[in-house]
């Protein structure tokens, strides 16, 4: 593993790449602003004031909560160049739940967007001195005088201090160590509530080293990315922001709500050089791009005849590639498990993809391969920087705990000494959580979460995202989940409403269908893990921002 005393400041290398690409286009809202490297440092160096003007210390925290922006992402530079720590909460997360963490986190101030503030109660949140919009760093609520005086003279402030104009050498940012604490991230929670995950420095540096090291050769300063996942989620925020925002790469944020056509419009304008996403937005748009094109039979023989076969797959394989911008290097695919035959597809039309395999206490990394070594299944290999076990008597055969140890891994869960010495063993392996087996040459393969794993009649191990990966993609299945009930499984359904309409077919007739889809999936599986009943859903599932299902919402 790397030496840990070798870890550079975090924050001297943002001073640097800001420094080096000053006059270049650093963040854009897309399709309404730009800021330039030399804007954000403005910014920062403003931001600063303010919190020298309030008696803001080091490692006092400052949380954010809004939609993506690039007045969020100056405004999170802000607070770790400064030596406080940042705390990103999720903009979808429930008004409760955002006191809840401003309050446990014992944020001094809160950064928040227009969309947010509205839903909020200041007065459920009594240890903040100042609320501060996102919008234009006005304060929206303030009972620190000294922070309000500063706020209404902050210009003149600034002038007084850079009276020759501020410059690229003016810059001089809290020099951070390798296990200071930078962030506190809490959770989205498929299976348990939020929990506050302490990022250290060394965490963010490794991370973006690994980036470096895959992407280094294939993306250079000027480059464009297209910025769709949250950054309060540590899987947007070292892969589409900070990352980017180090190396010089224009960052453009898809401010809208992604639907097909904004999201293809912007892909098309923006033309990504890397594209980084969950595989919920890569199934939609090959359930809707490709799918429908392959179904007919005479496509699909043709598919299978050598020269034909390859020449209609090139076609299929350009067609998705523009659609997609037409310019990325390939398309990383994590955040949760892609569905094994839209992964089949991708393969054997030869698209440029590979799934990676994360977790928010390792910020978030934990493994990955490049494209071109991408095997079907596989989530890649252990990255550098960090060691990678699976907790198994033979792990090429039997699904053991994944554990991880490295640079990547967290301090602990703030305040929850209990969580962590469960999640952290005394030789510095983080315990995932996931079930998983490795093969030979070092690829892993998730089969499921511990918690999810369900116990069949006999003892025997049923991994419900196995049968759910099946019945997915099968007639008018658009979500499902795979429960026990007793002793019984059960198959929970959201289907296609698009469809039901399309078709015009009543509630009998989904439920029909829902039936004929239990008898064709039950031969595929053990006769332990068939399903004795499908229920169809009225409404869709609860999900978290990364568009995982609430699972134990609905295992209860």
């Amino acid at each position: 593993m790397t030496d840990i005393t070798k870890v550079p400041s975090f924050n001297k290398l943002i001073e640097s790449s800001i420094q080096k690409y000053w006059d270049m286009d650093s963040m854009s809202d897309y399709g309404v602003c730009t800021f330039q490297y030399k804007d954000v440092a403005r910014i920062i160096e403003k931001m600063h004031i303010l919190f020298e003007s309030a008696g803001i210390q080091k490692g006092d925290r400052i949380a954010l909560c809004g939609r993506n922006l690039s007045r969020w992402g100056a405004a999170f530079f802000s607070i770790l160049t400064y030596g406080a720590v940042a705390v990103p909460i999720l903009h979808e997360f429930h008004p409760s739940q955002i006191h809840d963490i401003v309050n446990h986190s014992g944020a001094r101030l809160l950064f928040v967007g227009d969309k947010v503030w509205p839903k909020l109660d200041a007065k459920a949140m009594p240890a903040l001195e100042g609320i501060i919009s996102l919008a234009d760093y006005s304060l929206l609520t303030c009972s620190n005088e000294k922070l309000s005086i500063a706020r209404q003279n902050l210009n003149r402030l600034f002038g007084e201090k850079y009276p020759q104009n501020f410059r690229a050498n003016h810059l001089c940012y809290h020099e951070d160590k390798p296990n200071e604490l930078a962030l506190i991230n809490y959770t989205s929670g498929t299976t348990s509530n939020s929990k506050g995950v302490m990022i250290p420095y060394r965490a963010l540096w490794s991370n973006r080293d690994f980036a470096v090291s895959v992407l280094g050769k294939q993306i250079k300063a000027g480059d464009k990315v297209l910025s769709m996942l949250p950054m309060a989620h540590m899987y947007g925020m070292s892969f589409e922001f900070l990352f980017e925002f180090s190396y010089g790469v224009h960052i453009n944020f898809l401010t809208k709500v992604a639907s097909p056509t904004v999201l293809m419009r912007a892909l098309a304008d923006v033309k990504p050089r890397v594209l980084i996403v969950v595989p919920l937005i890569i199934e939609k748009v090959v359930r809707k791009a490709v799918l429908p094109k392959i179904q007919d039979v005479r496509v699909r023989m043709l598919m299978k005849m050598p020269v034909i076969g390859q020449s209609i797959k090139q076609r299929i394989c350009d067609k998705l590639t523009q659609a997609l911008g037409g310019n990325f290097y390939e398309v990383i695919i994590g955040g949760a498990a892609l569905n094994r035959e839209i992964e089949e597809l991708l393969h054997d039309i030869g698209f440029r993809y590979t799934v990676g395999y994360g977790a928010t206490e390792c910020a978030p990394i934990i493994c990955y391969n490049d494209y071109s070594r991408q095997v079907i299944g596989s989530c890649g290999r252990n990255v550098i920087h960090q060691q990678l076990m699976i907790d198994s008597p033979d792990p090429a055969t039997i699904p053991g705990e994944i554990l991880t140890r490295g640079l990547n891994v967290m301090l602990g869960y703030y305040k929850n000494e209990e969580a962590t010495a469960k999640t952290l063993d005394k030789d510095g392996w983080y315990h995932t959580g996931d079930l998983g087996t490795m093969d030979a040459a070092g690829n892993v393969f998730i089969k499921g979460r511990s918690k999810n794993m369900l116990l069949g009649a006999n003892g025997q191990n049923i991994y419900p995202e196995e049968i759910e990966d099946k019945l997915s993609n099968m007639s008018l299945v658009n979500e499902c989940l795979v429960v026990q009930r007793g002793e019984k499984l059960v198959g929970l359904v959201y289907p296609d409403q698009e469809q039901i309409a399309t078709l015009g077919l009543k509630t009998e007739d989904v439920e029909a269908i829902m039936e004929k889809n239990r008898q064709d999936l039950n031969p595929t599986l053990p006769a332990y893990a068939q399903l004795t009943a499908i229920k169809v859903m009225g409404q869709e599932f609860e999900k978290t921002p990364k568009k995982s299902i609430k699972r134990f919402l609905y295992t209860q």
